[in-house]
């Protein structure tokens, strides 16, 4: 087995949790971060209700121009200040919208992030899921 395999059905599980849950975007495009006023949001942020995350908040979502409703890749969040990993999944999300994600995420010294893209694969271990 590979360390890393992207598994269709993980991100199945992630679009069933976005279908069936209501997106609240407290944070639109261009708004300031609630503690930090020089982080400023490139797309609209919010969180699914009715969800809860590794932080037991609300899953966060960062939602982009394009016009869809698949989970289209997840930021993997490591802060330092808060002691805590967490995903971010992010909808509609063109590839610049992406970056100016990875950008926003990764620009203070105490957080980090990564982001992992949608795959189709489904690997051989999985098949019977």
């Amino acid at each position: 087995m590979n360390a890393y395999e992207n598994n269709a059905f993980f991100w199945q599980k992630l679009d069933t949790l976005y279908l069936s849950s209501r997106l609240v975007v407290d944070r639109p495009k261009g708004t300031c971060h609630y503690k930090f006023s020089n982080l400023i949001y490139p797309v609209d942020y919010g969180y699914l209700n009715d969800t809860s995350g590794s932080d037991q908040a609300p899953i966060d979502v960062f939602r982009g121009s394009n016009n869809t409703t698949l989970v289209q890749s997840v930021a993997v969040c490591a802060d330092i200040l808060k002691k805590d990993c967490e995903i971010k999944l992010l909808i509609g999300c063109t590839e610049e919208e992406e970056f100016e994600i990875l950008e926003f995420l990764n620009q203070t010294e105490f957080q980090k992030a990564v982001l992992i893209r949608r795959g189709n694969e489904v690997p051989e271990w999985a098949s019977n899921d």
